[in-house]
């Protein structure tokens, strides 16, 4: 007879017990009750989520761009659909070659349900967080779903490669349309085909649903009738207190800026200032995000006297200011601000993405005019020749730019939430759909991360800078085609001879690193190309204390990217240290540090100032 174990479970059941907790872990059984009250509370959470979004219809300011953008879409996969409609042969060999995938899915599954091991007909990609719950792949039914998806969506992103006569701007469209759709109608973005989601509700009783439609509510409010996505907790941060929190002080303000002057942590420091040009799209303070991923405050403990550009958060009333303002307002007037405050007149400068391009722009006027203020430029992922300028490209077509260039004009401004979604959309994977089914299907709230609260803290842009840069750089590329005038001033980047060194991240979305490399051609002085790894963010802020990510240098950049990649030197960890010793061979003799006010400038705040307070 067997003998029992001593807590008196029976010998041999032990496994078995396990693996029914396990089971009914992995299939709850519901609370009808709890449900049905949940329900109730979940439909009541809808109307207002509802009325959140009628509201701007009702009072007549909708969102009109995104008829223009749908519209724009259906007329690009209709040009596409109607190219493999001419060969009627080779679009019934593509729904063919969909088709046996399917029947190929379909067969295994039948096979594994037998019992049989079957490696699955599609895989999802390695970095594909979307399906790395278990039952994707465990349960036949979920499985089938994912891998007929897999396949679909890539079939469709086939038939863009593939079809023929089709030229470069709207293939590239029909490519970004597609993968968007595909990325929208994912089986892991709805209740009932994500296994994991069915768990969830279920063990909750649906109160995960209602605080998501909650929070879905509030978003749709916050963002006056459109979604506006909640990528992290805004309650756990503020700016001047855990965020830009490098000492310094104000030291000179007009219109468009605010100037920087950050305190000194070092007896002596280089005798050229370092003047920082960072994007009006987004705010300054991603350079000086916390103590530790600073790179202002490490750029001031190389012993560098730093300046800082804190764009003003543009309205109405700075609707005609453009780029020869932001140019002659900005970079020139924080110039004449820095020889002020420091005595010096020579100064080293930095830019950052759009900043970078308006720095390009200044430098080639300096060099038209005889300005020989700035003797060294660093770029960070900048572009000046937008040949290879990515999937942003489709919203500069003369149609977007257009239907842009109306809606500014009810405001003077576009409205920074804009700006941000296009950005997300660059990766949707990443940026919109977890955020979504994360809030509002789970019913979460978002972790605290501090890179998220900067992306939420959107600026608005003046119409007519706005227009300009969609206009002379994306849709024309006249900045690289030597073709634009700015106060009288015809601009060409061959004339600019002063050292540059230009920063390029490998998996930029935004600035392409292609799109970097060859606008390092347009510049007549000395490039220093250095490619860092990850993407636009993280490539450029990677303090010496992470060694996530690496770079590479190999000189100038000659011949094609990948030539260059493939004979560079890699190096573990960041850049910074390199583009110091970079920066202290341009011009190494020292001084006493500055302070801020020591000069002709007094101060007129504590950093972070007021300009970077205004939200949108």
């Amino acid at each position: 007879m067997a003998q029992g174990k001593k807590d008196g479970t029976p010998k041999g059941t032990g496994n078995r017990a396990a693996t029914t907790e396990r089971e009914q872990a992995a299939h709850p059984t519901p609370d009808l009750e709890a449900m049905t009250r949940n329900l109730t509370q979940l439909y009541e959470e809808a109307g207002k989520a509802t009325a959140a979004y009628l509201k701007p219809l009702e009072e007549r300011r909708g969102n009109v761009g995104a008829a223009d953008e749908m519209s724009d879409m259906v007329k690009t996969l209709v040009q596409v659909t109607e190219k493999w409609l001419v060969d009627p042969q080779k679009a019934i060999e593509a729904q063919t070659r969909l088709g046996t995938t399917f029947m190929e899915i379909w067969a295994n599954s039948l096979r594994r349900m037998q019992g049989e091991p079957v490696e699955p007909t599609v895989k999802p990609d390695a970095k594909d967080a979307r399906f790395s719950d278990h039952e994707w792949s465990e349960n036949p039914y979920f499985d089938t779903l994912k891998q007929a998806y897999l396949a679909t969506s890539r079939w469709a992103e086939d038939m863009i490669d593939e079809a023929e006569d089709i030229d470069d701007a709207t293939r590239q469209k029909a490519r970004f349309y597609v993968r968007q759709m595909a990325s929208a109608l994912s089986p892991s973005n709805f209740l009932t085909t994500n296994p994991e989601l069915i768990r969830e509700t279920i063990n909750e009783n649906g109160a995960n649903l209602v605080r998501g439609m909650k929070m879905l509510a509030e978003d749709i409010e916050a963002g006056r009738g459109e979604l506006k996505i909640r990528q992290t907790d805004l309650s756990s941060f503020k700016v001047g207190e855990n965020l830009a929190t490098t000492p310094g002080k104000v030291v000179f303000r007009n219109d468009l800026i605010e100037l920087i002057q950050y305190a000194p942590t070092t007896p002596k420091a280089l005798k050229r200032p370092l003047l920082i040009v960072p994007p009006w799209i987004n705010k300054y303070y991603i350079l000086d995000l916390n103590p530790e991923k600073s790179f202002i405050r490490w750029a001031v403990s190389q012993g560098l006297t730093v300046f800082c550009i804190s764009w003003v958060n543009p309205d109405e009333r700075h609707a005609e200011k453009g780029f020869a303002n932001y140019m002659r307002e900005g970079v020139f007037a924080a110039l004449d601000a820095i020889e002020l405050a420091t005595g010096e007149r020579e100064v080293t400068a930095i830019g950052y993405c759009v900043g970078g391009t308006l720095l390009s722009v200044a430098l080639a006027h300096m060099a038209a005019t005889g300005d020989a203020r700035i003797t060294s430029a660093t770029l960070f992922t900048t572009q000046v020749d937008f040949t290879h300028s990515g999937d942003l490209k489709i919203f500069a077509c003369e149609e977007q730019i257009k239907a842009i260039e109306d809606k500014m004009l009810a405001h003077g401004y576009l409205d920074g939430a804009r700006m941000a979604s296009a950005f997300n959309m660059l990766r949707p994977n990443d940026l919109i759909w977890p955020y979504i089914i994360n809030n509002y299907v789970k019913g979460k709230a978002p972790f605290p991360f501090d890179l998220l609260y900067w992306n939420s803290d959107s600026t608005r842009m003046p119409a007519a800078n706005h227009s300009f840069y969609l206009r002379n750089c994306y849709l024309e590329n006249n900045l690289a085609r030597g073709l634009i005038d700015l106060d009288g001033v015809r601009l060409d980047l061959g004339k600019v001879t002063i050292p540059i060194f230009n920063l390029a991240t490998r998996e930029d979305h935004i600035a392409p690193s292609r799109s970097v490399f060859l606008g390092s051609s347009c510049f007549g002085g000395p490039v220093d190309f250095v490619l860092a790894g990850s993407g636009h963010i993280a490539g450029v802020v990677n303090p010496p204390t992470k060694t996530k990510y690496q770079f590479w240098t190999n000189g100038p950049p000659v011949g094609e990217l990948e030539e260059w990649i493939a004979s560079a030197q890699e190096h573990p960890g960041t850049w910074w240290p390199y583009w110091a010793e970079w920066i202290r061979k341009q011009a190494p003799e020292e001084v006493e540090a500055r302070e801020p006010g020591g000069g002709k400038l007094k101060p007129l705040c504590d950093a972070p100032g007021t300009y970077v307070l205004m939200r949108s």
